[in-house]
């Protein structure tokens, strides 16, 4: 590569004219901050056609010398290489002239380049010189040594020369091979790829329209379809309206008249049946109401023997409480006078409050007891008067809101009767759920009621759907249950789906669809099994009013005996209150007791009789009390049975109100089912009533609502789709897959082709590689090389190269340095001193211009000792002066006096005063020899 010997400068910056001699190896550019160090630079980067520094380009210079024209001007040497090539041939001279004008056309800026054979001065330059734009001006430079790659690195920033250490071991690798690389192997590998691409690139356009095809063909072949689909449709619309509807609602009327004569007959027995059974129910209920006025009137005899036992039972136990309370008195008396003159005050006033305390607490529970008793006999009364199940606070007030509004209703277990109170606690587990279910007694009171009960947030179910409850099946839940009134057909068929079994043991052999339920609750559905719970109150029916009466009359029966037993503890607790109160007063029992010894006296004697009274008023109250509950029991009883009847009147009087409500009406409705399939057989042809052929338009429609629903269906497909009804779709599809065969046949031979460029390409990479190994070889040697001449141990080991784009593509240099024997460290880790990362960054920019076919070179270095102490300042200056490469260095004035040591030529800029229009010229000093 060229090095350069003199510059010359007009109108550039502040400067007017003036020539600098270059020809030394180091030369050192001095001045203060701001008097044109990187400005000289920067007119050399123009010169060179390289980029100025920081964001000023040529513009910012020669606008401020206000001319209309600059020059810049070098001598470069033309020296041969070892190939016996000059940098700038067919310049055969030792000296060429590279010449930069730049002029103000039109307003802007433009500069030309001109490369002349020996040493002209500008004048003759102006008069002679043939100029060439900027791109073969580069081209031109580029054969003469300053590549493009160079030429980045020539283009580094004020304070920036430790950069090249900082560029990635990618960036590093890619640096190298374009400023060493075989131009021609990378264009025959890149050539190569293009080709690759191309055919890739070509293959894929072909998909592209095979795939275009491959639509086009499916496209018609679905329109095909479509067109054969709506044949298919059109020809079954056809068959439905023409003959198979026809037919169907045929075959439907017959079977409709033949099912509707079986029910009429049906009814006409069921109604002579229901009489029957309403004649015997009637004279079973004439017997039961008189067995009920009989039982009546003994309950109300025994009712008054009961009260009258009753006060005996009280008066004589008041007079032997009062007796032994006499004698009780007359012990304690006794007891008291014992102990009188030995009692202790303060004792005795303790045992006061204690007594005072027990007494209080024996009362308040007397309180509670009694106010309890009173409660539950209220809630007995009440249940006795009242049949149905137990009322809910919430349920009760939605009724109340329900009936203001004058909707008709009943609650679900009003309608219920459980016959079986064996199976009560089952059915009990099953309608849990549904306890508060509303039925209303008009179906157009619905919507009403549904308002009421959004407003209300009642939580249970209204229904307003209802019709007879159907006949029971055998061993169903249903079979133990009877409705007094129509119910919910969902309810109905829940208990007739339910089968009962004894256990689960017994349901073994049932089939495994079928669901069971045991006495007990043990539930089996199509989820599985479980226990539903045994209920603790029931609900439905006369047995769950009967528990409940007698679970109340358990509870009355407890709370007195509490009352019983409490009693004596409270009259006893207020005999010792009194004693001890007594004995507060004066502890005067002997008078007492001697004031009352002839009642004490009457009180014993009296006692024994009084005893046997209250023990005979117990037994005669016992006896009458069993006999009561033996006519409530059989009252209850008889109530059940004359309910039941009631209910299995209404019950049978409601059937048969329902059978001569719908008899008229269809009877009418089936003469005309009758005349109506006369008319519709009428003309049709015999074989359309074939059985057997009815039955397969049955199996494959159902009905005639199915086959016009099919109809319907079918209209509504033809309607809403976009069909093809043009028969030629099929000649198309036929051409269009013959074109498809084709042109897959050309695809597969362009496969085959772009196979053959693949290879092609990996050759190329391959040589490209084997070129990129030997220039990876030949610039670790000269990093080598340049790191021995600056004492540190380089190491470039070769890259991992595989024949591959993607190896290719990742593939990077890594180079290491080794200073002072403290360890390897990388190109940019962090690990280096500011000295060592100029060493690093000379180190790589030196190996780039070690070219045996072009020594030597120049580099332009600003301010490369910013960031060094005064022995890396040597250190530096003793590489730079080992290499043969000419540098141009600047430096600020307040550097160390060391930076001026490896120089052989220093330049001194000065700024431009303020009172001048041009700065003054730049300063020489050269070393001397």
């Amino acid at each position: 590569m060229f090095h350069i010997k003199t510059l010359e400068l007009v109108h550039w910056d502040y400067w007017r004219r003036f020539s600098l001699p270059l020809d030394a190896q180091i030369i050192t550019i001095v001045g203060p901050n701001g008097s044109g160090k990187t400005t000289l630079l920067d007119a050399m980067r123009t010169l060179f056609a390289l980029r100025c520094s920081g964001k000023r380009d040529f513009r910012r210079y020669v606008r401020r010398a206000d001319r209309s024209f600059a020059w810049i001007r070098a001598v470069v040497a033309n020296i041969p290489g070892s190939n016996g090539r000059r940098p700038f041939f067919p310049c055969l001279q030792d000296e060429v002239t590279l010449a930069c004008r730049i002029r103000k056309a039109g307003g802007e800026w433009t500069r030309d380049y001109a490369i002349v054979d020996g040493n002209l001065p500008i004048e003759e330059l102006e008069k002679a010189s043939e100029w060439t734009g900027l791109r073969d001006y580069q081209t031109r430079l580029a054969w003469g040594g300053l590549t493009p790659a160079i030429a980045k690195v020539l283009s580094l920033e004020q304070g920036d020369t430790d950069k090249l250490c900082e560029y990635s071991p990618k960036a590093l690798l890619e640096l190298v091979f374009d400023v060493f690389g075989d131009k021609e192997v990378l264009d025959n590998y890149d050539a190569a790829r293009e080709e690759q691409k191309n055919a890739e690139r070509e293959l894929e356009s072909l998909g592209v329209d095979l795939d275009r095809l491959r639509a086009q063909s499916e496209t018609k072949r679905l329109e095909a379809d479509r067109f054969l689909e709506w044949k298919q449709l059109s020809d079954e619309i056809h068959s439905l309206e023409a003959e198979i509807v026809p037919r169907l609602e045929c075959a439907e009327l017959a079977r409709e008249i033949e099912t509707e004569r079986s029910e009429l007959l049906r009814l006409n027995r069921e109604r002579a049946d229901k009489q029957i059974e309403q004649r015997e129910a009637r004279s079973r209920l004439d017997a039961i109401r008189a067995e009920q006025d009989a039982a009546t009137a003994e309950r109300t005899r025994l009712k008054l023997q009961d009260k009258a036992a009753e006060q005996q039972h009280l008066t004589a136990h008041d007079r032997v409480r009062d007796l032994e309370k006499l004698l009780t008195e007359r012990d304690n008396l006794r007891a008291q006078l014992a102990n009188e003159h030995g009692a202790d005050a303060v004792a005795l006033e303790k045992a006061h409050e204690e007594a005072d305390a027990a007494l209080v607490t024996l009362r308040r529970k007397e309180r509670e007891l009694i106010a309890a008793f009173e409660d539950k006999s209220e809630q007995l009364r009440s249940a006795r008067l009242r049949s149905g199940p137990p009322g809910d606070a919430e349920v009760n007030r939605f009724r109340v809101t329900l009936g203001a509004e004058g909707i008709g209703h009943v609650g679900l277990a009003e309608v219920i009767e459980v016959i079986d109170p064996a199976w009560q606690a089952a059915v009990e587990a099953i309608l849990r759920p549904y306890r508060h279910l509303l039925l209303l007694e008009r179906d157009s009171d619905r919507h009403a009621a549904w308002a009421v009960g959004e407003r209300e947030r009642f939580r249970h179910f209204i229904v307003a759907e209802r019709e007879t409850a159907p006949p029971p099946k055998p061993m169903s839940l249903a079979e133990v249950v009877d409705f007094s009134a129509p119910v919910p057909r969902w309810l109905s068929d829940l208990l007739n789906r339910i089968r009962r079994v004894e256990s689960a043991e017994a349901a073994r052999n049932l089939p495994r669809e079928q669901e069971w339920i045991t006495r007990d609750g043990y539930h089996r559905e199509r989820r599985g099994a479980r226990h539903l719970g045994r209920p603790q109150e029931f609900h439905f029916g006369e047995l769950a009013r009967q528990s409940r009466l007698t679970e109340l009359q358990d509870e009355i029966a407890q709370l007195d005996r509490q009352l019983q037993a409490l009693r004596p503890k409270l009259d006893q607790a207020g005999d010792h209150l009194a004693s001890i109160r007594q004995r507060l007063l004066g502890l005067q029992s002997a008078q007492l007791l001697a004031a009352n010894t002839e009642k004490y006296g009457a009180a014993e004697a009296e006692l024994p009789q009084a005893r046997r009274t209250l023990t005979d008023c117990i037994a005669l109250r016992a006896e009458t009390r069993g006999a009561l509950d033996e006519i409530v029991e059989k009252l209850r009883g008889i109530e059940i049975e004359l309910d039941r009847r009631l209910r299995e009147q209404k019950s049978l009087e409601l059937r048969l109100a329902d059978i001569a409500r719908d008899h008229a009406p269809r009877r009418h409705a089936q003469a005309q089912r009758i005349m109506k399939l006369r008319r519709r057989r009428r003309g049709m042809p015999a074989q359309w009533l074939n059985n057997a052929e009815l039955t397969l338009l049955a199996d494959k429609y159902g009905d005639a609502r199915g086959a016009r629903l099919q109809l319907d269906r079918l209209h509504r497909h033809l309607d809403e789709g976009d069909w093809v009804t043009d028969s030629t779709v099929l000649t198309l599809r036929d051409r269009l897959s013959a074109d498809l065969t084709s042109r897959e046949r050309d695809y597969a031979d362009r496969q085959a082709y772009c196979a053959t460029a693949r290879r092609h390409t990996d050759d190329a990479r391959a040589a490209y590689i084997a070129k990129l190994r030997a220039t990876v070889r030949q610039y670790g040697k000269n990093l080598k090389a340049l790191g021995d001449l600056a004492n540190v141990n380089v190491d470039c080991p070769p890259p991992h190269l595989d024949n591959d784009d993607v190896s290719l593509g990742s593939a990077g240099l890594e180079v290491r340095f080794d200073f002072d024997r403290k360890g390897a460290v990388g190109l940019n880790d962090g690990e280096a001193s500011g000295g060592q990362q100029v060493m690093k960054s000379l180190i790589l920019l030196i190996a780039l211009l070690m070219d045996d076919a072009r020594p030597g070179g120049f580099v332009f270095i600003d301010e490369p000792f910013a960031h060094l102490d005064v022995a890396n300042i040597d250190r530096v200056g003793t590489f730079l002066r080992a290499t043969r490469a000419q540098y141009l260095i600047t430096t600020p004035v307040t550097h160390n006096a060391n930076v001026f040591a490896p120089a052989q030529l220093t330049l001194v800029t000065r700024k431009k005063p303020p009172t001048e229009d041009w700065a003054p010229a730049i300063g020489v000093l050269t070393r001397a020899i």
